[in-house]
């Protein structure tokens, strides 16, 4: 009986003492099953500032890689040009005149418009990345339709289509307004004088030409604005399409004609 009596003592002390110990615990566990959602915003912010640091380093590099591929292609000193182009160029007034009324199948007024095969060289002075100078090189080759035979003044010895040429010397400034690591975009404005021969097939006939409605021999000024845009294959090397427009002023009358040049480009010399 005693030992029943011990053992049930030792029992009722154990599960006090149980009791105790696990009411002691609790709040520790509470207040650490709590701590989480208390440090929670703190760690999502602190994430959140490494994630856009990393962005932004990301940002800051791409930044940098730009610009040196941009300074690479756009920092060379000068820049070397040569291609072709076509114009679309006004001949002659037509040989309707005071002096040379209209005869037989000519039409009253202006030749028709021809297209003109060209060449282009140049170099250009770059200051810096952005604005150059150029000095520009061009000839003009075409065929003008000048009407079927007829009877005028002088005899027009059977020529339908007489071969002319110009030949342009011209100066400017150019100014890259868009750059991009693989092509840029750029305004350029050109001015200078023109040479025209238009007597080529009338054995250097100045009245059998004025007869066909070419404009007389001469030179004249000449001017090309144009919008180039340029595609690099190489840090030295581009590709460059300008469309553009030209004009000179042959008989003492403006001519204002369409075109366009394509060039290859050669960059040298670092700044």
């Amino acid at each position: 009986m005693s030992s029943s009596c011990r053992l049930a003592l030792l029992l009722a002390l154990g599960l006090t003492a149980a009791t105790v110990v696990f009411a002691q615990s609790s709040p520790s566990s509470s207040s650490t099953d709590q701590a989480p959602p208390q440090a929670q915003p703190v760690q999502n912010a602190a994430q959140s500032a490494g994630a856009l640091s990393v962005q932004a380093r990301i940002r800051a590099r791409r930044a940098a890689r730009r610009a040196a591929a941009i300074h690479e292609a756009y920092s060379h000193r000068y820049e070397a040009y040569t291609g072709m182009g076509l114009q679309r160029f006004e001949p002659g007034p037509g040989p309707c005149s005071d002096t040379f009324p209209c005869n037989g199948s000519f039409p009253h007024g202006m030749l028709e418009h021809v297209w003109e095969y060209a060449w282009n060289v140049g170099i250009t002075r770059y200051q810096n990345e952005r604005l150059g100078w150029n000095l520009d090189g061009r000839g003009y080759y075409g065929t003008a339709y000048v009407g079927g035979p007829y009877t005028g003044p002088i005899d027009n010895n059977g020529i339908t289509n007489a071969a002319i040429s110009q030949y342009a010397l011209l100066a400017g400034p150019t100014y890259r307004f868009y750059l991009q690591p693989k092509f840029s975009v750029a305004v350029r404005g050109l001015a200078g004088f023109e040479k025209g021969d238009f007597d080529g097939d009338t054995n250097h006939d100045p009245n059998l030409s004025k007869a066909l409605g070419l404009w007389s021999n001469s030179y004249t000024f000449a001017a090309a604005s144009s919008i180039p845009v340029e595609y690099n294959l190489s840090p030295k090397i581009g590709l460059r399409v300008a469309p553009e427009y030209t004009f000179s002023g042959f008989g003492s009358n403006l001519q204002h004609s369409r075109a366009f040049t394509l060039s290859f480009v050669y960059r040298f010399g670092k700044q």
